[in-house]
């Protein structure tokens, strides 16, 4: 079974990743050799996949600098499965919280999804002619021959004469593509239709099990009775609506759910990537009580599912061996070694990103395919309201940013976003109403944001 790992090489994989994220080549160089491996790894004999284990990361860095964006876009590139979970959110057994088992599960539901837009997406010609044609038969409201021809049977009347079949074959084929040319110009989006659609009768019950809460699915269509598998209901809808219906139910009939959960199972196993964030909140030795004291317990619980185990769930059991885990925290208040040793031997790469400069915020309003800048011309543009951003204003910009993070708390590049919104409060609140040009220039920059970044260095208040 083929896995959705394109053939990229490191090189080009960092290319991708700059279209997004500026700077920190050393983790983009780190995160492209990790989806290489994977490429080489199914190049391999089957026999010898098994002992080649993923080499999992270690990112370092403060927050807002691109660590979770460098994780998300990385597996956006390989079309792979990916889940991002704070490792806070997880407790020692024994205590209030998630189970370290449920990020595997997540991963796997997140992969049935994917699996199922791709094979909906490669029969959807096949499901759109299918539902095509079911709003076309519904559309047709000339009695049929035949049925004209048994109601006078079984109402006692005459005999009609005998039928030109083939003739009234051509003309209800003559007629239909009239209706279907119809239905392609929109012609018919606003009449209402009767559609029976089928409806899943198998619900999920929520059951507690070794590994923590899961999903357990009931097969009623074994049941019978009043249980039943699937049933039909009948409600009315306009055209445009019950085309899209149509549609998913027809690409349902046309796949196997078994093999979607199957195919999802291999790719999660083989090309899945976890995000395992704030592990540096649960660095710190445990030693007493208090609500630090599942810490290490934490570390613990994580260790057995990075190494490799077994986890179950709903759509079967999950082995993490070739799991890609990319672990990342700030560190501030502790370091990598502050780790259980052995949690410390499942992350042998270590990579460190650095804090954002002036310029590198000057970059990232001006660099990335989804750049912020280009973000809000293009938002407001919807409305009427034509901005542009001068060069001495991205520099202006990226100076306060720069000197907001230096004197209060730096969260990186999410500042940006932060100073953005104030600068563009005026428009954002009025474009309803009114359409304007404005432009942006180091001047007017400094006189919106000024007040804002005076208030946050000298009370520390929040910008």
């Amino acid at each position: 079974m083929p896995l959705p790992i394109e053939d990229l090489t490191p090189r080009q994989i960092v290319a991708e990743l700059d279209k997004y994220i500026v700077g920190q080549n050393a983790a983009k160089r780190a995160v492209a050799v990790a989806l290489r491996n994977r490429y080489r790894r199914q190049q391999l004999p089957e026999a010898e996949r098994e002992d080649v284990l993923p080499k999992n990361i270690l990112m370092m860095g403060p927050t807002g600098v691109g660590k979770t964006e460098i994780a998300r876009r990385l597996a956006q590139l390989a079309r792979a499965p990916f889940v991002k979970v704070e490792a806070t959110k997880f407790t020692e057994v024994g205590y209030v919280g998630r189970d370290v088992e449920s990020m595997v599960r997540d991963l796997v539901s997140v992969a049935v999804r994917l699996v199922e837009k791709e094979r909906y997406e490669a029969v959807r010609e096949d499901a759109e002619r299918e539902a095509e044609n079911r709003l076309v038969e519904m559309l047709d409201d000339t009695p049929a021959v035949w049925n004209r021809y048994q109601t006078s049977v079984f109402t006692g009347q005459e005999e009609p004469e005998e039928v030109d079949w083939e003739a009234e074959e051509r003309e209800r084929e003559q007629r239909r593509e009239e209706i279907r040319a119809k239905l392609r110009s929109g012609e018919f989006d606003d009449r209402m239709v009767e559609i029976d659609v089928e409806e899943s009768n198998n619900p999920f019950l929520q059951v507690f099990t070794p590994g923590g809460m899961e999903e357990m699915g009931i097969d009623t269509n074994q049941l019978g009775g009043a249980f039943g598998g699937t049933k039909h209901s009948t409600r009315k809808s306009y055209v445009r609506e019950a085309r899209e219906v149509l549609i998913e139910e027809e690409s349902k009939k046309m796949v196997d759910r078994s093999s979607i959960q199957r195919e999802a199972i291999n790719r999660a196993e083989q090309s899945g990537i976890i995000f395992l964030d704030e592990i540096d909140k649960v660095a710190g030795k445990s030693g007493g009580s208090g609500p630090d004291v599942s810490r290490e317990g934490v570390q613990r619980d994580l260790l057995p599912i990075i190494e490799g185990s077994t986890v179950a769930s709903k759509f079967g059991s999950i082995r993490t061996d070739h799991i890609l885990f990319i672990a990342a925290g700030a560190f501030h208040m502790s370091k990598p070694s502050d780790l259980i040793p052995e949690l410390q031997g499942r992350l042998p790469i270590r990579v460190e990103l650095e804090s954002l400069s002036q310029d590198d915020f000057r970059r990232i309003l001006l660099e990335p395919k989804n750049a912020l800048t280009k973000q809000y011309v293009k938002l407001l543009a919807v409305e009427g309201v034509d901005i542009s951003f001068s060069a001495d204003a991205m520099d202006q910009i990226a100076k306060m940013a720069a000197e907001v993070n230096e004197k209060t708390e730096n969260i990186g590049a999410r500042r940006l976003h932060t100073m953005m919104e104030r600068l563009l409060e005026p428009e954002l609140f009025d474009a309803p109403e009114t359409a304007v040009n404005v432009r942006f220039d180091a001047a007017l920059v400094e006189r919106r944001l000024a007040p804002f970044v005076r208030e946050a260095v000298t009370n520390r208040s929040i910008l």
